[in-house]
């Protein structure tokens, strides 16, 4: 659509600052009332002048204030940030953790505890604490077994507690000689203590 005098149009001198004239198309537009027409000739208006101001530009006659939009171009988006990706844990170690209720934790935490009391204040007998063990393993084959219904990774992951909870036992009782034999605690009462609390934490937070 041709303007012939666009300034005229905007009700504007050749003089007007481009917040003017940002402005007075804005409040012509609002005031036409919806008239698509009246509405195509004031941004024709506006582009014209806009149009011109860009030459003027270009010839050094003017400075155009940056952020100005010109019809015949668009401002490049700025480049997208990727987010930053976000550390995660690996797929194994995640399918390995278990995140157990109040209930699933205070239930095995209330038999393993009977059972390292049963170790604890009875007098120290291999035997008893034999027993103790063997209920504190099957009590670990029975609450991992029961997340996944997976029997064989529970005997692995129970074994291994197993394990580790005997070597930690023996280690620390090593370190810490003195102020265990002063709480009248054998070494196997220690151990079994300690592996009872390993199979706990195992059957626990593992599955």
């Amino acid at each position: 659509m041709s303007v012939q005098n666009p300034y005229e149009e905007l009700g504007l001198t050749e003089d007007a600052s481009f917040d003017e004239i940002k402005a007075a198309r804005d409040r012509l537009i609002a005031e036409s009332g919806g008239d698509r027409k009246r509405q195509e000739m004031l941004e024709a208006a506006y582009d014209a002048i806009l149009m011109q101001r860009l030459r003027m530009r270009q010839e050094g006659k003017i400075k155009v204030p940056e952020g100005v939009r010109f019809p015949e171009r668009l401002s490049a988006a700025p480049p997208s940030t990727p987010p930053t990706p976000v550390q995660q844990s690996p797929a194994w170690l995640q399918r390995l953790i278990d995140t157990p209720s109040t209930k699933d934790v205070l239930l095995p935490a209330g038999l393993f505890g009977g059972l390292a009391a049963l170790s604890v204040l009875l007098r120290a007998n291999s035997s008893i604490l034999q027993l103790t063990l063997a209920l504190g393993i099957g009590l670990s084959l029975y609450f991992l077994n029961r997340k996944e219904n997976l029997f064989g990774r529970a005997i692995l992951l129970t074994l291994s507690g197993l394990l580790v909870g005997l070597l930690l036992g023996g280690l620390f009782y090593s370190l810490l000689w003195a102020p265990i034999t002063s709480i009248a605690l054998s070494d196997e009462q220690f151990i079994t203590l300690v592996t009872l609390i390993l199979l706990w934490l195992v059957c626990s937070f593992l599955r």
